[in-house]
């Protein structure tokens, strides 16, 4: 891990310490920013591999950050870190462009390990689009469309329904949907992949797209075509 470059974006100097100093001694180079309003006008510029954004800050709020970085770097690995805990805070953070979202305050061997599943994700070399009935899904340009019609999809909804389209026909549980799209262990007391089935039903059902996300009581989810 020794190439891999880190910029943390957080505003409390001894979080900010304490996180860089980990990582760096886990063989990560980290570059540490504490206002919002710097980080706007650096984001532009060098690349990173992780991106680590805390959600308040000053000058400019890390949720901004997110967006504008997702729309200049759309492959970029983002890591959100507040203590705003609740579904709804989950829902807008991962909406708004963060892979991943760790709520303080955290064991640094749990950042560590998000960390570490976020940078494993390697882009596969000209990935072909997916295609089930009408649906397609084209996971270089990160586009939806069934027929002619774009469907506009959060990033996490792209990265829910490319799983299920790389599953068709399969029977996925919580468990695995939470590991494999969100990197987290399933939270039974939490709704937050209902949630976005559900918005993935209403968004499909919307622009007319043939595959169906059916549940599996008591087992899980399944995306099967239409006819099938």
């Amino acid at each position: 891990m020794a190439d891999m470059r880190v910029l943390l974006i957080e505003d409390e100097k001894n979080v900010a310490g304490f996180i860089s100093q980990g990582l760096r001694e886990n063989g990560y180079e980290v570059d540490v920013i504490h206002d919002g309003g710097e980080a706007a006008r650096r984001l532009g510029g060098a690349g990173y591999d992780l991106y680590i954004i805390d959600w308040m800050l000053p000058g400019v709020d890390g949720l901004t950050l997110i967006r504008s970085l997702r729309e200049k770097k759309p492959g970029a690995r983002i890591l959100m870190l507040t203590a705003r805990d609740t579904v709804d805070d989950k829902v807008q953070g991962l909406d708004g462009g963060a892979d991943d979202y760790l709520t303080k305050p955290f064991a640094f061997k749990e950042l560590l390990a998000r960390v570490r599943s976020l940078l494993r994700r390697e882009e596969e070399k000209d990935p072909a689009p997916l295609r089930v009935d009408g649906l397609e899904l084209d996971p270089m340009q990160r586009k939806a469309r069934a027929g002619s019609t774009d469907i506009p999809l959060s990033n996490k909804e792209f990265d829910l329904l490319l799983y299920l389209m790389k599953n068709v026909n399969k029977i996925i549980p919580r468990e695995q949907i939470a590991t494999e799209v969100w990197s987290v262990d399933f939270d039974r007391g939490t709704n937050y992949i209902d949630v976005y089935i559900n918005y993935l039903r209403k968004k499909l059902k919307e622009a007319k797209a043939c595959p169906l996300i059916l549940t599996v009581r008591g087992r899980g989810y399944i995306l099967k075509p239409e006819n099938d």
